[in-house]
C-alpha cells in the first residue's frame, strides 16, 4: 500500500526518520511500546493494556480526519521499524488553565530509541510543520516535572514554561511555543 498520504496524513522526513500515518502493521510494536514502564513512567504513570492501546491507536485516524492534524508514526529509516509517535492533538483535557482548541504537541519513543536524539530531531520537524500549518498560533505541551528528557527536548524546540499545574492529580508543567 502506498502510504505517501494515507488518510490525509502528510509524510514528513527528518535525517533519520519518516513521519507517516499509523498503519495496522504498526500495532504490535505500538502495543509493546505503550506496555513498557520506561515509556509510560511520565505519560500516565502505568503501562497500557492492548485494549487501551487500541483505543489510543484508533484516535490517530480520527484526529487527522476531524481536525486536520494529529500524530505521526515515527519510522526509523535505517531499519523500517516503528519507533514511536509524535504530533499534535486537542484532547479536551480537564486542566486549568484550559488548553482546549490549542494544538498540543506530544511525543513518545520506544525505549530502544531513547537517548539517541530522535526526540529532538522529530519534535523539531513537527513544530516546523506546525508553524507552516497553524500560522502565528501558539502550541502547547504538558510535561511531568520529573521528565527532564522531554523538558530538554521541549526547550530545544522553543517551548517555555508558562506555569505549573495539576492534571489527573499529578504535578504537570504547561509549556507554550509561539512561532
Amino acid at each position: 500500500m502506498d502510504n505517501s498520504k494515507a488518510a490525509g496524513v502528510p509524510v514528513l522526513e527528518t535525517k533519520r526518520t519518516f513521519l507517516r500515518a499509523h498503519r495496522l502493521d504498526d500495532f504490535d510494536s505500538y502495543v509493546a511500546m505503550w506496555a513498557d514502564p520506561a515509556v509510560t513512567r511520565f505519560i500516565g504513570g502505568k503501562p497500557r493494556t492492548r485494549e487501551e492501546s487500541w483505543m489510543r491507536f484508533l484516535r490517530h485516524a480520527g484526529l487527522w480526519s476531524l481536525l486536520g492534524y494529529g500524530f505521526w508514526a515515527i519510522e526509523d529509516k535505517a531499519t523500517g521499524r516503528f519507533i514511536g509517535e509524535a504530533g499534535f492533538h486537542d484532547l479536551k483535557r480537564d486542566i486549568e488553565p484550559s488548553i482546549e482548541g490549542v494544538p498540543e504537541a506530544g511525543w513518545a519513543l520506544a525505549s530502544n530509541a531513547h537517548g539517541q536524539g530522535f526526540a529532538s530531531e522529530v519534535v523539531g520537524r513537527i513544530v516546523a510543520w506546525g508553524d507552516e500549518t497553524f500560522g502565528r498560533a501558539r502550541t502547547v505541551c504538558i510535561i511531568d516535572p520529573e521528565n527532564t528528557g522531554s523538558l530538554n527536548v521541549a526547550a530545544k524546540c522553543g517551548y517555555s514554561e508558562v506555569l505549573r499545574t495539576t492534571y489527573h492529580d499529578a504535578a504537570t508543567i504547561l509549556l507554550e511555543r509561539r512561532p
